[in-house]
């Protein structure tokens, strides 16, 4: 009975997960974590926040979940409300994963927007270069190629 355990003990190892960190943080992208690490470790391996970051909406002693995408808003921006779960992915929505910010996003984070491909997505961060950024969702009609029932259409996908 050399694998058996004691009543009431569980014995745990470290887990692999993954982490989309986002935002303003010096080195956006994926990270792997452990399943026992918190928001903390994570702004640590992403190089840290920027200086313009507002660490009040930060919860550094959060937990880490695999699949989690991790949003850390400049001051003044509001965070899309699937940024801020801190559960992971769920099944509850596929848009949950694909909220964007205009004024941040690539051109390949854009594409993953229903219905724009990479033509469209360029077009967006072309108007932002040229024009600076967008003060809401709503500012996207302006972009060459996206009419008000676009915009109203991919809405519930972006942020500013």
């Amino acid at each position: 009975m050399e694998n058996s355990t004691r009543s009431g003990s569980v014995v745990s190892h470290p887990t692999r997960i993954f982490v989309d960190v986002q935002g303003a943080v010096h080195h956006p992208g994926l990270y792997q974590f452990t399943n026992e690490m918190r928001v903390a470790d994570a702004l640590k391996a992403a190089g840290g926040l920027v200086n313009r970051a507002d660490r009040r909406q930060v919860n550094l002693a959060a937990r880490l979940t695999d699949q989690q995408q991790l949003y850390l808003p400049l001051k003044g921006e509001k965070v899309p409300p699937t940024a801020t779960q801190m559960t992971g992915a769920t099944s509850t929505s596929e848009s949950a994963a694909t909220v964007v910010n205009l004024n941040s996003a690539t051109v390949a984070e854009l594409q993953q927007l229903t219905g724009v491909g990479e033509k469209k997505a360029e077009k967006i961060v072309a108007y932002r270069n040229d024009h600076g950024s967008f003060q809401s969702v709503k500012d996207l009609a302006q972009v060459p190629g996206f009419g008000d029932k676009t915009v109203a259409n991919l809405a519930d996908q972006l942020t500013t």
